[in-house]
């Protein structure tokens, strides 16, 4: 059974920074499509950003390209978000998610494509 625990979410003035983490347990994430996901107050879900097993291929959301950053540390089990310049449309529930072991060199933003999720870290951004 795998479990995600986010963590570094937070309260920031718009143009801040905040640095997500999520640690995985009861297994590795070798081998799996990772994933971050927000989901604000009335709004549907959606995909932020996603990288391969190996970290070579990332896919942004046009709404955060140049600004996030994903990426992984498959020794440590652990995948991060760093976010800059955030915008009075970032805050959300922030959400980590990972596929199963399928060793895919490309991933998308498909929900349907993710089966574990992490219960979520709060984003806020103030103007």
């Amino acid at each position: 059974q795998v479990q995600l625990l986010e963590s570094g979410g937070g309260s920031v003035q718009a143009g801040g920074s905040l640095r997500l983490s999520c640690v995985a347990s009861g297994t590795t994430l070798s081998g799996r499509c990772m994933g971050w996901f927000r989901q604000a107050p009335g709004k549907e879900r959606e995909g932020v950003a996603a990288v391969s097993f190996g970290g070579g291929f990332t896919y942004y959301a046009d709404s955060v390209k140049g600004r996030f950053t994903i990426s992984r540390d498959n020794a440590r089990s652990t995948l991060f978000l760093q976010m800059i310049s955030l915008k009075p449309e970032d805050p959300a529930m922030y959400y980590c998610a990972a596929g199963s072991v399928s060793w895919r060199d490309r991933c998308a933003l498909v929900q349907d494509d993710f089966s574990y999720w992490g219960r979520g870290t709060q984003v806020t951004v103030s103007s």
